[in-house]
């Protein structure tokens, strides 16, 4: 009987193997994975077979020669299932349905006050439907949701402490996956960044990087080696409650001077309106007077970046990274902030590690929350060795 339960076992471990190649590699031929994976050409054959019988994969014709017959290529089946991503913001919600390569097929987003946990969760639930409405047919169906948040957050998918929003002890996981049946994966909205820029974004091709979230305020998410790093108890990446003052004004978190009181996007705000006494200033409307030519909101913005590059210096010297990739809704004012953020950089940070380092504003815009919680639902969908992949 146990000898069944390890070949079983260790059939689904290779059929995950094989799946895996497929979707990072294809078109791809049954030779050529078994030429990458070690197994024989008659084990991958059978578990291709499988994975067209199950819809995750397809043939989709001959290929190139290299001596003879012509290879029968595979295609990973993206649109097999869809996924959903949502970034739970401090004033917004953004929603994504993708498919399974991270394919952004609908988007939703929706403003939101905070009133009450109770009306936000509602919001929430609310745009997680409209994306179940718009979901084209499919072997799978939706097959998991994720949700980047503003916090600190368990395993269970209990949002433990989110300081801006003034959240604590959400089981947010549990009420999700009651409302819709479906499975949930709570993280950090900055981890949640930092693998969307790793798997969609500038860092593709890079081992380590740093991912900063730059919103009402500021968080980091930290790929080492290649995987997200989460500390000995998963709540690595707190950087915007790094302390650049140790005698500066209390933040929401308990601490004194922290990064995200000078250099997020509630700290530009808050100056404005010192500046100019407007208790309606937004970020939209500080784009639109700096686009504007506005010189003293370009100021603003300048100033923003100044303390910006007081964060950044620390987390060059601090971790080394290959990237530092600047991401949120404050990305849209990079062509002011990216100047003095740099010149901070060239006077502060040791040279050696500056010195092959690139720091720029996301590509992804608003979107690498997003795409990194929905990738953390396809991660899960696809993750366990010890489920079948079978259809409903």
């Amino acid at each position: 009987m146990k000898q069944t339960g390890d070949l079983n076992l260790v059939k689904k471990i290779n059929k995950s193997i094989v799946l895996h190649h497929i979707r990072t590699d294809s078109p791809i031929s049954r030779a050529r994975i078994a030429e990458i994976t070690g197994l024989t050409k008659a084990t991958v054959s059978s578990l291709v077979n499988e994975l067209i019988e199950s819809s995750l994969v397809d043939e989709i014709g001959v290929g190139q020669s290299s001596g003879g017959r012509k290879p029968m290529m595979l295609l990973f089946n993206g649109t097999a299932g869809y996924a959903i991503g949502v970034d739970l913001g401090v004033h917004d919600i953004l929603a994504v349905l993708t498919d399974l390569t991270g394919k952004v097929v609908h988007e939703h987003r929706v403003q939101h006050d905070n009133s009450s946990v109770e009306q936000v969760t509602q919001l929430l639930k609310a745009s997680i439907r409209t994306l179940i409405g718009h979901a084209p047919q499919s072997v799978y169906g939706i097959i998991g949701i994720g949700i980047g948040v503003p916090g600190i957050c368990d395993e269970n998918g209990n949002l433990l402490f989110a300081p801006n929003l003034g959240w604590e002890n959400v089981p947010l996981q549990q009420q999700v996956e009651t409302e819709f049946g479906i499975p949930v994966v709570i993280d950090n909205e900055a981890n949640a960044g930092a693998v969307g820029e790793k798997q969609f974004g500038a860092g593709k091709d890079t081992a380590n990087l740093v991912y900063i979230s730059i919103g009402i305020g500021i968080g980091a998410g930290l790929i080492m080696k290649g995987e997200l790093y989460r500390g000995a108890t998963g709540f690595a990446g707190e950087i915007g409650h790094m302390s650049i003052q140790h005698d500066g004004p209390k933040c929401r978190c308990g601490s004194l001077g922290c990064w995200e009181l000078y250099a997020s996007e509630l700290a530009l705000l808050e100056q404005a309106r010192h500046e100019f006494g407007s208790g309606s200033a937004n970020l939209e409307w500080l784009l639109r007077k700096a686009d504007g030519g506005d010189q003293a909101v370009i100021g603003l913005f300048e100033r923003l970046g100044y303390y910006l590059g007081v964060g950044v210096v620390n987390i060059i010297n601090g971790y080394n990274p290959d990237y530092i990739i600047l991401g949120g809704r404050l990305a849209g004012a990079e062509k002011w902030l990216m100047q003095p953020l740099l010149n901070l950089l060239e006077k502060r940070s040791i040279p050696h590690p500056r010195k092959l380092l690139n720091v720029e504003f996301s590509t992804l815009s608003d979107r690498s929350t997003v795409l990194g919680a929905s990738s953390f639902a396809v991660a899960k969908f696809f993750a366990s060795t010890t489920v079948s992949v079978e259809r409903s």
